[in-house]
């Protein structure tokens, strides 16, 4: 991994991989990966791109992503977007931005890209109030067993720290949103903090009858602030430039707020109720075949990029709930993944750039970032990636069934997978048996993997071919 001082340089290198800063029409980054959108991809270098040492792996689809982990990317994004702010857009370069652009604008592709760009910058601010409700909780724990008064007024400073954003999570979504949908940011902001609002208890007139504070949560935030921004790209238009500093933002928040009152706050309350609703049903009556479809399909859902259409779903849930039951389903296809590697690095004795690549990704994916697993060793080989998606269902299936007798799983952020997701665990039972449950799933997913890997997930003439002499730089690139 590289060291802070050469992110700088990780940056340099890859601008040059990528055709230069005349062919990059975006910048983003999530936990791991680098997602470029570019303008003419056959100027890619991906072979070197994939062989630079800070790189874990690529991705080639409708954004190129290039997977550097959870401690490079930020800084190397940073720097990247910079060096391409530097140099300036050149007429060629937006001509093939705006042809871009409107090759990728199908519906579905921007609204998975315009969720995760609401929703990815929250992650940090839910990884750390989820860690502070974790220690909380245990705290609370070790106090009522106790009795210890010096604990007793630590637990409600650790409830203020893990619950201040929390209680305003659809405030700061608003504020994303309205940014994202063309809108002005703190507009979206003030049209969001309507839904967490005490006094809108006192709001009785509406369509579906009286209101309370935080009704629908994100899902009603999220509306009110795109109806916000469409609203105020609408009066830009048409309101004299006279009066826009007054009238346009007046009308933005007047009308989306008015629309947030009186149908979308108590229509979002009903989705995500039935969100809450259905996900605890799910897991009450069919825990054990949700755990399996869920648990074994998730790594495909990476692959493709949709696992972002889920984040609105568990933001729901732990806004609901104070935790997500489906995420730690869904992260044992990290266990999944880790047992795979371990079994073809057994299996590939005589590949030792193979095993090198599985040395340097295991552990991440033990950690919680299964993507350099993924493209660079079990989704080339193909039949790997299908047993860590069996095995990935087995401790699925475990986590399932603990749900359908009653002790519940959840994680209290989204973002973080693995053994790292341990401290942001709770459950029905709190803290102690969801961890046991967790740990023992993840456990039964990467052992049963590992097993299942080993017997079935070759053929002869695989192990022959990753064995040979001749062949020692690892499997071939994944299918991009």
């Amino acid at each position: 991994m590289p060291q802070p001082s050469t992110h700088a340089q990780t940056a340099r290198d890859l601008l040059t991989l990528v055709g230069g800063p005349g062919n990059v029409t975006s910048v983003a980054h999530c936990i791991s990966r680098l997602r470029l959108g570019l303008a003419d991809p056959g100027l890619l270098e991906v072979p070197r791109i994939a062989e630079h040492p800070a790189v874990l792996g690529v991705v080639q689809g409708d954004t190129f992503q290039i997977i550097l982990g959870p401690a490079a990317v930020g800084p190397v994004a940073d720097a990247f977007e910079e060096l391409v702010r530097e140099a300036g857009p050149t007429a060629r370069g937006q001509a093939l931005r705006e042809a871009n652009r409107r090759r990728n604008a199908t519906p579905a592709k921007l609204l998975l890209r315009r969720i995760a760009e609401v929703f990815v910058p929250l992650i940090p601010a839910l990884i750390a109030c989820g860690v502070i409700a974790g220690l909380g909780g245990l705290l609370n724990s070790l106090y009522l067993s106790t009795h210890w008064q010096a604990l007793s007024g630590v637990v409600p400073v650790t409830t203020a720290l893990s619950q201040g954003f929390m209680s305003l999570i659809a405030v700061f979504a608003g504020y994303n949103a309205a940014k994202v949908f063309g809108g002005t940011a703190v507009l979206g902001g003030a049209v969001a903090g309507i839904v967490v609002y005490p006094g809108v208890v006192n709001v009785t007139h509406t369509l579906f009858g009286h209101l309370k504070p935080g009704q629908g949560g994100v899902l009603g935030a999220l509306g009110a602030a795109v109806l916000c921004a469409a609203v105020e790209r609408w009066a830009r238009r048409h309101v004299p430039e006279a009066l826009q500093m007054l009238l346009v933002p007046t009308l933005a928040v007047a009308v989306s707020g008015l629309a947030a009152l009186m149908v979308l706050m108590p229509l979002a309350g009903v989705v995500a109720d039935g969100i809450g609703h259905g996900a605890t049903w799910l897991l009450a009556r069919a825990g054990v075949g949700a755990g399996i479809v869920l648990a074994g399909t998730f790594a495909s859902l990476v692959m493709l990029g949709l696992h972002q259409a889920l984040i609105p779903i568990h933001a729901t849930l732990i806004g609901q709930q104070g935790f997500s039951v489906l995420y730690p389903i869904l992260a044992m296809a990290g266990g999944g993944q880790a047992g795979a590697a371990v079994a073809v690095y057994l299996r590939a004795r005589n590949n030792p750039s193979l095993r090198r690549v599985i040395r340097s990704a295991l552990p991440t994916c033990v950690l919680g970032v299964a993507e350099p697993v993924i493209y660079g060793v079990t989704l080339p080989l193909v039949r790997p990636f299908i047993t860590a998606g069996i095995g990935a269902a087995i401790g699925g299936s475990l986590v399932g069934l603990c749900a359908q007798l009653g002790l519940t799983t959840g994680s209290t952020a989204i973002g973080p997978s693995g053994l790292v997701l341990l401290p942001l665990l709770n459950g029905s039972h709190g803290i102690g048996p969801a961890v046991l449950i967790y740990t023992t799933g993840w456990l039964a997913s990467a052992l049963s993997s590992c097993a299942l890997t080993y017997a079935f997930g070759f053929t002869p003439s695989m192990l022959a071919d990753l064995n040979s002499p001749e062949r020692d730089h690892g499997p071939s690139q994944p299918p991009l």
